[in-house]
């Protein structure tokens, strides 16, 4: 976190600005919250903590991190920094940032270095990313009470994550840009064949949301082999993990190389 990027965001208590003062953020009404070793700050209302220890837990979030490090989704991070190169990018928010490594894609990606302010739920994400990238601004934080002044970004990404409408029309400028992604109908079919008896492809639809204009919709695919602890990892990374039948596991822990298709369906709406 730098003094740049920590100016764009807001107290969790009060609402206003913070400054960032040596390891320090610290609003004007005197509240103040330190920065943990790794660079993070953690903006997340106590009465908005649901669980002891909220977000995704430690070994998924270190099969994400050890999955997307290897490049298997390149592809997919590719066509998004190429769609956030045509849209104004100086100030971006990724809401439920993960483990980071969409923003330090970008970051480099994008060659301007934008100012990137990231924000999870999950302290070990926001720990992860703090370290891989720090230049950007991550908190933990929720989307439905972002710590992020009003107005502040040109582009907000969400990957992946709840809606939370009116908290992202607040962060974003007038007439700024939100990017959705949510998964094509194949996305990760392949894994689902070898885990269920009955695959299901996933739903495709453009849904209005209030106040903002659907501006297009990009779509980026590719086809996985993977083999070894790509498999498990990949598995360990998803909802199926949680929801998958004994024997489909089984399934799954015997593959050897499993193939896979992978596929985003960036939605671009603007804020009107």
């Amino acid at each position: 976190m730098t003094p740049a990027t920590a100016a764009a965001l807001r107290c969790p208590v009060c609402q206003g600005p913070l400054l960032q003062v040596g390891r320090t953020l610290r609003c004007p009404k005197a509240h103040s919250f330190d920065l943990a070793k790794e660079g993070y700050a953690n903006l997340l209302p106590i009465q908005k903590k649901h669980a002891a220890d909220p977000g995704d837990g430690k070994e998924m979030v270190r099969a994400r991190r050890a999955f997307l490090s290897a490049g298997h989704y390149a592809p997919l991070m590719q066509a998004l920094a190429d769609l956030c190169a045509d849209l104004p990018h100086g100030h971006i928010v990724d809401a439920g940032c993960g483990e980071g490594s969409y923003d330090a894609y970008l970051y480099k990606a994008l060659g301007d270095e934008p100012a990137i302010v990231g924000f999870d739920l999950s302290k070990e994400t926001v720990r992860l990313a703090a370290k891989l990238l720090p230049e950007a601004a991550f908190c933990v934080g929720g989307s439905f009470c972002a710590p992020v002044r009003d107005g502040w970004a040109d582009l907000l990404l969400n990957i992946f994550s709840p809606f939370a409408g009116a908290e992202f029309r607040r962060m974003l400028r007038p007439g700024g840009h939100l990017v959705y992604a949510v998964p094509t109908a194949r996305h990760l079919y392949g894994l689902k064949e070898v885990l269920y008896d009955h695959p299901y492809e996933n739903e495709v639809k453009d849904t209005a949301y209030e106040g903002f204009t659907f501006v297009r919709s990009v779509e980026a695919a590719a086809q996985l082999t993977l083999t070894g602890d790509a498999v498990q990892q990949l598995f360990a990374m998803t909802p199926y993990y949680w929801n998958t039948p004994t024997d489909g596991a089984a399934r799954l822990q015997a593959c050897k190389s499993l193939t896979t298709e992978i596929g985003f369906r960036y939605l671009v709406y603007q804020k009107q």
